[in-house]
């Protein structure tokens, strides 16, 4: 069955039709977040990107089990909106001429990224829950844990050290 030729009919559907784009998505994230690690100038925004990338890798392995389970052989989707949130990135991210300032909209994007996902993982569970997928509700759970857990880490360098760091950039004329 390919999900994206699949008729959405039962809210168990809609759950497996929402796993592939959580794939997609997930290995849209991967894919360009070691490139982001590398333009953080914050040792501390760095090390949480990358403990943010470990949780990624864990997502997808626990997203192919489900799919193992749920005999879902072809996933060919994309995710329309992750993959507008990483162009919206690239861009802005081009724009800052400041190493710190340049911390400050990385961190803002990732951050609105993880919500974009807490939103998924979350929808993902309450739709396993519904339809008695306790096992699979589990595995979604825990990844909206893992976000909102690296949400918390990011509101913290946000408020105590990236944002405070960008504040005082002090731009020379050229």
């Amino acid at each position: 069955m390919a999900a994206h030729n699949q008729t959405i009919t039962t809210l168990h559907n809609l759950l497996n039709y929402d796993a592939g784009k959580f794939t997609s998505a997930e290995a849209q994230l991967q894919q360009i977040l070691p490139e982001w690690i590398n333009k953080a100038g914050s040792i501390k925004l760095k090390n949480t990107l990358q403990r943010y990338l470990d949780f990624i890798g864990t997502h997808v392995q626990n997203i192919e089990g489900f799919f193992e389970e749920e005999k879902i052989s072809s996933i060919s989707l994309t995710n329309r909106i992750m993959h507008a949130y990483i162009e919206e990135t690239q861009e802005k991210l081009s724009h800052c001429a400041d190493t710190k300032v340049r911390d400050a909209c990385l961190l803002a994007c990732i951050q609105a990224i993880n919500h974009f996902k807490i939103s998924m993982y979350g929808t993902a569970t309450a739709y396993a829950n519904a339809v008695g997928m306790e096992k699979q509700a589990a595995i979604f759970h825990e990844a909206e844990i893992n976000e909102k857990q690296i949400d918390d880490r990011l509101s913290q360098l946000a408020e105590h050290d990236v944002n405070m760091e960008a504040r005082t950039t002090i731009v020379l004329p050229r």
